[in-house]
C-alpha cells in the first residue's frame, strides 16, 4: 500500500473519532458533560497523547536516520563501483570482458532502482543481476596474475567484489518498509480515541471542527512522512541516484 492511501486512511479513521464525538455529544446525559468529567476525559485523553506524540516523534527520528543511512549507502556503493572498476582497469586488458559486463549490470542495477520514465516496482527481479555478478566473480577467479602487482589487484579486486555484493544484498532486503502494520493499528487506536473525546468535550461549532480537522490532517501528514522516508527508493521523497549515475560516467574509461 502506498504512503499516501496509508495516510489517508489514517486521516479518515482519526476525523471521523472526532466528528463521531461531535455527533454523540448532544446524546449524552448532562452529568457526563460536567466539569469533573471533563476533567477525568482530559487527563484520560492527556496520557494517550502523550504516548501517541512519543511514538510519533520516535517513528519520525527512526524513519529519518533510516533513509540517511540508506541514502549514505548508496553514496558509498558508488564509490565502491568506481574502485572497483579502477582495480580492473589497473589489473591489465585482460579485464577488459569484465569490466564490460560489470558496466552492463551498473546500469541495468541504475534504471531498475531509479527509471527514468517513473516509479519503481516495488518488487525488483534479482535472478538476473545476481547471475551477472557471479560471472564476473567467475571471471576475475579465472585471471593469472604474472606479476605480484597483479597479484595483489587480483586479491584486492575479489575482496572489492565480495564488499560490493554485500552491499547490494543489503540494500535489497532493506527495500521495503520496517513499519509493522500492527504498530501503526495501534498508533491509530491511540489518535481515534484522542480525537474522539476531543469532539465529545469541545462545543459543536464549526471553528472546533475545522480545528479538529486541521489536527487529524497535521497527524495524517506526519505519518505519510514516516512511511515516504521508510521507502526511500519508491515514493515522492527518495534518494537520488545522481552518485551512481555519475559513478556509471566513470566506468570503462
Amino acid at each position: 500500500m502506498s504512503s499516501l492511501a496509508i495516510a489517508a486512511i489514517v486521516f479518515g479513521f482519526v476525523s471521523g473519532g472526532a466528528i463521531l464525538g461531535q455527533v454523540l455529544r448532544p446524546a449524552l446525559p448532562p452529568d457526563h458533560l460536567s466539569e469533573e468529567s471533563r476533567d477525568a476525559v482530559k487527563l484520560a485523553t492527556g496520557v494517550i497523547a502523550t504516548l501517541a506524540a512519543l511514538v510519533l516523534g520516535l517513528l519520525v527520528a527512526s524513519a529519518k536516520g533510516s533513509f540517511d543511512a540508506k541514502r549514505a549507502a548508496v553514496e558509498t556503493l558508488a564509490a565502491d563501483v568506481i574502485a572497483f572498476d579502477r582495480l580492473l582497469a589497473r589489473y591489465g586488458s585482460e579485464t577488459r570482458e569484465a569490466r564490460d559486463l560489470f558496466g552492463k549490470t551498473v546500469a541495468a542495477r541504475i534504471a531498475e532502482t531509479w527509471p527514468e520514465g517513473g516509479p519503481v516496482s516495488p518488487v525488483l527481479d534479482t535472478t538476473w543481476g545476481t547471475r551477472m555478478v557471479e560471472d564476473i566473480e567467475h571471471r576475475l577467479g579465472e585471471l593469472s596474475p604474472r606479476t605480484p602487482e597483479q597479484t595483489w589487484l587480483r586479491q584486492q579486486a575479489l575482496e572489492k567484489g565480495a564488499d560490493l555484493a554485500h552491499s547490494r544484498w543489503t540494500l535489497l532486503v532493506r527495500w521495503d518498509t520496517s513499519v509493522q502494520t500492527p504498530f501503526l493499528a495501534v498508533l491509530g487506536f491511540w489518535l481515534f480515541c484522542i480525537f474522539f473525546c476531543a469532539g465529545i468535550i469541545g462545543p459543536r461549532n464549526g471553528t472546533v471542527v475545522a480545528a479538529l480537522l486541521l489536527a487529524a490532517l497535521s497527524v495524517s501528514a506526519t505519518i505519510f512522512l514516516i512511511m515516504e522516508l521508510d521507502r526511500p527508493y519508491q515514493g515522492l521523497i527518495h534518494i537520488s541516484g545522481a552518485p551512481m549515475r555519475a559513478a556509471l560516467t566513470q566506468l570503462g574509461r
